[in-house]
């Protein structure tokens, strides 16, 4: 029941979920959260905490996740733990059944947290068989349904999957960023007393973010770096951005394939560099960057997402194991001779950084602000902050 096999596996007893390849191979297991169909993009996140977060983070969009940790659920989920306003991640799969939480700051179980967002889950799968599949392999379509009654359509369940085009070429930043411009407020969050209110301050420098579908950890610690923060949407207009009167600019993470959204996004970084003020991107933002001065971007074979990635740092050959969630890459040949090169990772080499020679812009392609993982590369706000300052 828990591996990946050859199609037409016979349904097992008690079975009420499902994932359906779109060569016809099925995997079976028992459904949780909410019932329905949805298809997407398959991926793995190695994190073992965490679970909460990620499930909100928007780069998963159209995205279903097979956490590697066995105990996925077991803490519950509660109203703080989330980085954005829903749930994006289509759904998961998880090796062990949530049980109910057994964590003082749980609001819900973990199951019924899903079903609250409308988000599929899948247990009772061998997740690890199956990231060693999406490694051999690269990352399938996957249809996945949960049926309280267990019955399926799965000649439907695999021509969605089969039908489904794919993530390179989308443009999902517009999906998933805000309509509307947001000061943010608050801080880091502090054991026993939630997220500080902070960033009021008018003497602070004020950064403009493009929200790409921005993780709210990444403002959270720009404003405990010392900066005032004002969030635009993915499509706001160079005119419309320098309204706010920015020190800064920031361009945050998010979905979908960078040179789908660099077709709007790359014009207005472009202005963005041309006033020297100081950038920083994460993510789709570094991508995004990287565009904008000439480089390119490619999909990666499997990806990185989890919490703990080595990043080898080249100006003094430091480690820095941090956060990931990316499918897309920066090529490492090609880039201009204004881009120095500033990370790397140690998995496989590719690109994790690069920052200006011309201009006082970096980006990084890791995710310092975490949430789940290590908080090594708080520094990195520390300096953008400072560069405005």
């Amino acid at each position: 029941m828990a591996d990946a096999r050859p199609p037409h596996v016979p349904q097992p007893e008690g079975a009420t979920g499902v994932v359906v390849f779109a060569d016809g191979r099925t995997i079976w297991g028992q459904g949780f959260g909410a019932e329905g169909e949805a298809v997407g993009e398959l991926c793995f996140n190695t994190a073992m905490t965490g679970y909460q977060e990620v499930m909100t983070d928007p780069s998963y969009a159209r995205q279903v996740i097979a956490f590697t940790f066995p105990h996925i659920g077991n803490v519950g989920a509660n109203d703080e733990d989330v980085e954005a306003g829903e749930a994006h991640a289509l759904g998961c799969l998880v090796r062990e059944v949530v049980t109910e939480p057994s964590n003082y700051r749980a609001n819900y179980g973990f199951a019924d947290w899903m079903r609250r967002w409308g988000r599929i889950g899948i247990a009772g799968v061998d997740t690890r068989a199956l990231t060693k599949l999406v490694r051999e392999e690269g990352p399938p379509t996957v249809a996945i349904a949960h049926r309280a009654d267990g019955k399926f359509d799965l000649d439907a369940l695999q021509k969605m999957a089969a039908e489904w085009p794919g993530l390179e070429g989308m443009d999902l930043a517009k999906d998933v960023s805000r309509l509307q411009v947001e000061r943010w407020t608050d801080g880091k969050w502090r054991w026993g007393q939630g997220y500080e209110l902070g960033g009021e301050d008018e003497s602070r420098p004020h950064v403009v973010a493009v929200d790409y579908g921005n993780k709210r950890n990444i403002f959270r610690l720009l404003v405990e770096a010392g900066a005032r923060v004002t969030v635009v949407p993915a499509t706001a207009t160079f005119d419309e951005i320098m309204a706010h009167e920015p020190d800064g600019f920031f361009l945050s993470n998010g979905p979908g394939d960078p040179a789908a959204t660099g077709e709007y996004a790359v014009p207005v970084i472009r202005k963005m560099l041309e006033t020297k003020k100081p950038l920083f991107g994460i993510c789709l933002g570094h991508q995004m960057l990287a565009l904008a001065v000439g480089g390119k971007t490619s999909k990666m074979f499997q990806g990185h997402r989890g919490a703990n990635h080595p990043v080898k740092r080249l100006s003094d050959g430091a480690v820095e194991i941090t956060s990931m969630n990316h499918g897309f890459a920066v090529e490492r040949q090609g880039l201009p001779d204004n881009v120095r090169e500033t990370h790397v990772s140690l998995f496989d080499d590719s690109n994790c950084g690069i920052e200006l020679t011309d201009r006082p812009a970096f980006s990084v392609q890791y995710h310092p602000e975490a949430s789940p993982g290590p908080q090594d590369s708080f520094y990195l706000f520390e300096k953008f902050v400072g560069m405005m300052g």
